[in-house]
């Protein structure tokens, strides 16, 4: 007989585990628009088939927390029931003995404050708040609305051009979002109940790279109206493309050279190259709108505007720095990222040569400069931030992508000052080590100063990139209300007591991604529309191939892929590949079309005008 034995999972533990991991498919997968009261009660019986069994709170209260919510759902509660509902979830989490009782009892509580008009709902009416509202989930979550499963269906039959003018009824920049978008679609793609999500961007970039040359649909007739735009990034000429369409005159006001504000002046060209922003800026500017390159509130006043168009859209975005607030940060060789991105787009990349460059920050801005600093000839590139990387806001293949590249991440460390020479040059970066510590509001746990000493990072260059701001004064000047320095403006892009005036994006919202100031600009053109005593309708002729039975078995994911590091640092070129034919074949047949079998069905299928 033997002491011990080697432990290994049985048959049926293996089965368990698989179990698990379809569990938490299900769960990423999790569409818009379930009962949140059904929802919570089917992660409170998982919970309550966790636990060991030891504890009253866990064996007794858990089950009891279950029938009550039941007894909602089937009708069988009153309105005192949700007040004993909190109670009990309040008792368990305060006396269970382990996380997996008290975290449950938790979500039930959270959730009966949450959404509580729900509870409501379910024994006044016997019904659900969200119960004719479950949307496709790649389309709702999309901020633009764009006919995500229709465009992937077009890709699989090859008709490239028609997938193009179905994006654009609701995005007028395919391109640039088949390049950059962040594709919020893809997060709860009910693929992912089977294998991994569809790369929707990746075919996207198909479409956009083989459509060729796409029209724009005809405008209608005139109005008579005339709109002028403040800015001409994306929320901007979303919105001058959509209400030039409906027949008005459309006038965009941008100070800068270019169009395509953040597009042209925030994201370098070898993410994004600026012949392919071209395509879809010279697609807007097809349908006659017209470009004034004057700044407002210098060359011509919001007054002069107000007074000589119908209506005017404020879509500025966000481009002005923001400081640190430390010592040294007036130092030569101190820049901020908007200042160093713009040159870039401007065409005077500053020249980086056998310099040491040191980039503050943890976003998308933060791994652009870092990746760009690198292709201008520094020596060396150190992205300090002050959180871990799992922490980091910008895309994980971007971090990766810096790293493969040859630059360095500091993380857990907080700029404490910037050291110069006599000179007031730059010489080095003083941080102080952090300690991960507890979770703070936006999920993300805080970090604080370590019991360490401050270290010094030897630079020649620091580029701040911690976030923009608002150019806000020559508004705030005329009335435009200004709140903690964004302009307020209503979710239908209204602003109060100013007829006429409208704004949205980044602006509004402060800095946000390209789709967010698309969808801006989209909400935009129809209330203004409106507004202006009409309600023309976007419309797109397409007609999507119908579904195909297939069979669904777990397939890979096609993955894009990117130039080889030690090639693509060294220029600016445009440093990711597209997908073969043959790829995007196979990734646009993996698509389940939820337009059709599942959540569309409930609401009458895809949105075909608005």
């Amino acid at each position: 007989m033997s002491r011990l034995n080697i432990t290994a999972p049985n048959a049926a533990q293996q089965v368990v585990e698989g179990l698990y991991r379809d569990v938490e498919r299900r769960i990423i997968a999790s569409p818009p628009g379930l009962c949140p009261v059904d929802l919570s009660l089917a992660f409170l019986r998982l919970c309550h088939a966790q636990t060991c069994g030891k504890c009253v709170p866990c064996r007794v209260g858990l089950g009891t927390l279950a029938q009550l919510l039941e007894n909602v759902l089937d009708g069988n509660a009153s309105l005192e029931d949700i007040d004993l509902i909190e109670r009990t979830a309040r008792v368990i989490k305060n006396s269970a003995d382990c996380a997996i009782g008290f975290e449950a009892a938790d979500m039930v509580l959270r959730g009966v404050i949450g959404f509580r008009d729900d509870y409501v709902e379910h024994i006044t009416n016997g019904r659900c708040l969200l119960h004719l509202n479950q949307p496709v989930p790649c389309v709702a979550l999309c901020p633009a609305g764009v006919d995500i499963p229709g465009y992937v269906a077009l890709v699989g039959e090859g008709r490239y051009a028609d997938a193009v003018r179905l994006i654009r009824k609701d995005n007028p920049f395919p391109v640039a979002c088949a390049l950059v978008c962040e594709h919020p679609c893809e997060a709860r793609c009910r693929r992912n109940m089977i294998d991994d999500s569809i790369n929707i961007r990746a075919l996207k970039r198909y479409a956009v790279d083989h459509a060729g040359v796409v029209p724009a649909p005809p405008c209608a007739p005139s109005t008579g109206k005339h709109v002028a735009i403040i800015g001409g990034g994306p929320g901007g000429l979303s919105a001058a493309y959509f209400l030039s369409l409906m027949g008005h005159k459309v006038t965009v006001y941008e100070k800068r050279i270019r169009l395509g504000g953040m597009l042209a002046y925030g994201i370098p060209s070898y993410r994004l190259p600026r012949k392919r922003l071209e395509e879809d800026i010279d697609h807007i500017l097809s349908t006659g709108v017209e470009v004034r390159h004057e700044e407002v509130g210098k060359d011509i006043s919001l007054k002069q505007l107000h007074q000589d168009y119908d209506a005017l859209y404020i879509a500025i975005g966000a481009q002005t720095d923001k400081k640190m607030g430390i010592e040294g940060e007036d130092k030569r060789g101190v820049m901020s990222a908007v200042e160093m991105l713009r040159n870039i787009g401007d065409d005077l990349k500053p020249d980086f040569t056998g310099k040491r460059v040191v980039v503050i920050g943890g976003g998308n801005v933060a791994m652009d400069c870092t990746r760009s600093a690198k292709r201008l000839g520094a020596e060396s590139v150190t992205c300090v931030y002050r959180r871990r990387q799992v922490d980091m806001t910008a895309l994980p293949e971007e971090a990766e992508g810096a790293i493969a590249e040859g630059c360095e991440l500091a993380t857990l460390q907080a700029p404490v000052r910037i050291e110069s020479d006599e000179d007031e040059n730059v010489t080095a970066l003083w941080v102080q080590p952090q300690i991960i510590g507890k979770v703070d509001k936006s999920g993300r746990p805080r970090p604080v100063p370590a019991n360490a000493p401050e270290q010094r990072i030897p630079c020649d260059i620091v580029v701040v990139a911690i976030g923009q701001g608002i150019e806000t004064q020559p508004f705030e000047e005329y009335g435009v209300p200004v709140k903690r320095g964004v302009i307020e403006a209503l979710t239908s892009s209204d602003i109060e007591n100013f007829n006429g005036i409208f704004a949205g994006g980044d602006c509004v919202t402060g800095p946000a991604t390209v789709i967010r100031a698309i969808a801006a600009g989209k909400v935009a053109a129809a209330n203004i529309d409106e507004f202006l005593g009409f309600r023309h309708e976007i419309t797109c002729d397409v007609e999507i191939p119908a579904p195909v039975l297939r069979d669904h078995a777990a397939c890979g994911r096609v993955n894009l892929t990117e130039r080889p590091a030690e090639e693509r640092q060294k220029d600016f070129e445009l440093m990711e590949c597209g997908m073969t034919e043959e790829e995007a074949l196979q990734e646009s047949h993996r698509c389940l079309r939820c337009d059709h079998f599942g959540y569309g069905g409930f609401k009458g299928g895809r949105v075909k005008k608005w």
